[in-house]
């Protein structure tokens, strides 16, 4: 999903930093809420993880370039049931962050775009999550259909904010109109393999109960809201 340099440039990219200083605002009030509930060392070691896990995906599976951007495995959904929203969009900002500065310099004039990109359809996956589960079902009893909804959500969402830089850096014409869909229909296709993600990582979890009060974990993963 990483905007590729030249789409969106000159005085256009002003709009980035907007988008990404509100999601930035966002994650602000998700992780002043989150330290209420679990604490701050609780929100400090779940962004290490998730940090560390989004570096990993970016730069070890396999990732391949279609259209007018990047299809990665991120995995966002996972992240959030796991860790939930706050650490789950710091550990994206942090992680797309650590591989900019260090590995693909190149990228990081469009680091609020890509940001932007990967937080909003994570704090949509959050609102679904709030009215497709039940408060009293814990995330590690999410049914196929339940974690399918999160996955396609986010994918969606991703897909959605490619193809708005892509129509507002480079127009209407018919090769960006293509290249928009060549990648739109790339990048769904993880939706095919994110849900089974969720549900073998959520079963893994069920058994390791002793993560469960545990810091590392959002308190919903085992429990009802």
């Amino acid at each position: 999903m990483h905007i590729e340099p030249g789409l969106v440039d000159g005085a256009k990219i002003i709009l980035s930093y907007a988008t990404a200083a509100g999601a930035g605002l966002f994650t602000l009030k998700l992780a002043k809420d989150t330290i209420r509930q679990q604490g701050l060392a609780s929100l400090a070691a779940r962004t290490a993880i998730t940090a560390a896990a989004v570096f990993s995906f970016f730069e070890l599976l396999p990732h391949y370039a279609v259209g007018v951007s990047e299809v990665h495995f991120i995995l966002g959904s996972t992240l959030f049931l796991l860790f939930g929203a706050a650490p789950a969009a710091i550990g994206l900002a942090l992680g797309l962050a650590i591989q900019g500065l260090f590995f693909a310099p190149a990228d990081l004039p469009q680091y609020g775009m890509n940001v932007t990109t990967l937080l909003v359809p994570l704090f949509a996956v959050k609102a679904l999550a709030d009215r497709v589960i039940a408060p009293g079902t814990a995330y590690v009893d999410l049914t196929y259909l339940q974690a399918l909804k999160l996955s396609t959500a986010y994918q969606a969402g991703v897909v959605a904010w490619v193809a708005f830089w892509a129509f507002y850096g480079a127009g209407f014409a018919s090769e960006n109109l293509m290249a928009i869909g060549t990648f739109g229909i790339a990048y769904m296709s993880v939706v095919l393999i994110e849900p089974l993600a969720d549900l073998a990582v959520l079963a893994i979890a069920k058994t390791l109960n002793a993560l469960n009060g545990s810091g590392f974990v959002t308190r919903r993963l085992y429990n009802a809201a």
